[in-house]
């Protein structure tokens, strides 16, 4: 059975989640300290997941600590060969701060995720929102080749989530993109609520250059099951949601499912 290494640092919330879901999926997930070094680089796995959270209490900045931590010294090797790796939210920022993402001078940092812009909001933002995956990315990342151009509802839950740019680079971005935010249709967000942070490119999601890494800013964890969609979300997952009986609820698959069922086609899962 392949196996995924999914690493907590202090403030990390979200990796129970995240190993559930990958074991769901047919992956043995193994979670590991951010000081567990020398035992992972003793087993090392297929995949890596750094999860969501508050790493080192977002200090200075979300991620940037986590990302001089020497256990991404490892990660970024195991990148370097080729290995699947997933920043989800707080790992996301993790992957920008490292230079792993986008990943066009290695340990560089070419891209940031600043704070929040919403209407008449500051900091924090929660809910739903609508992806759609960048048909690039289906064809090279192992977390999205099993996606297809229906968008999926997902939640997000940051504060610092905003994808921006130098304006220099907005070109050579867009061959990086791996998620967009849309509407319920897979249509263009048009700002605010369908783009919720005001993420340059409308960018949810960015990769690096081989499309093995993967920063993500939304949850796919908290989605993985069908009962975690809203009863009022718009579209057909709603509408499946809302025809379900409780016993389907339990069973069937969430849309947030897709990401991890990726990774499990990508490495050999029947």
């Amino acid at each position: 059975m392949p196996r995924a290494a999914v690493i907590r640092f202090p403030g990390s919330n979200c990796e129970f989640e995240t190993a559930r879901v990958l074991r769901n999926s047919g992956i043995d997930a193994r979670i590991y300290n951010w000081n567990d070094i020398e035992r992972l680089s003793d087993n090392r796995a297929d995949a890596y997941v750094l999860p969501g959270g508050f790493s080192f209490q977002d200090r200075i900045r979300a991620g940037v600590i986590a990302a001089r931590e020497s256990i991404m010294d490892l990660v970024f090797e195991e990148a370097v060969n080729g290995k699947p790796i997933l920043g989800i939210c707080n790992g996301a920022q993790v992957l920008l701060e490292s230079g792993l993402v986008p990943g066009w001078k290695p340990g560089s940092v070419q891209a940031a995720l600043a704070g929040n812009l919403a209407p008449g909001r500051s900091g924090y933002l929660s809910g739903w929102i609508h992806l759609k995956a960048a048909p690039e990315a289906v064809e090279k990342c192992p977390w999205l080749c099993a996606m297809n151009e229906e968008p999926i509802p997902v939640p997000i839950a940051h504060a610092e989530g905003r994808f921006v740019f130098r304006e220099e680079d907005l070109d050579r971005v867009m061959s990086h993109i791996g998620l967009t935010y849309c509407g319920v249709d897979g249509s263009a967000p048009h700002g605010w609520p369908g783009n919720p942070n005001g993420s340059l490119l409308d960018v949810a999601a960015l990769m690096n250059a081989d499309g093995n890494v993967l920063a993500m800013m939304p949850h796919p964890e908290r989605s993985f099951h069908l009962w975690q969609v809203p009863p009022d979300m718009q579209g057909p997952w709603g509408d499946m949601r809302r025809n379900s009986s409780m016993k389907d609820l339990e069973d069937q698959p969430g849309p947030g499912a897709i990401i991890f069922k990726s990774l499990a086609k990508y490495l050999g899962v029947e």
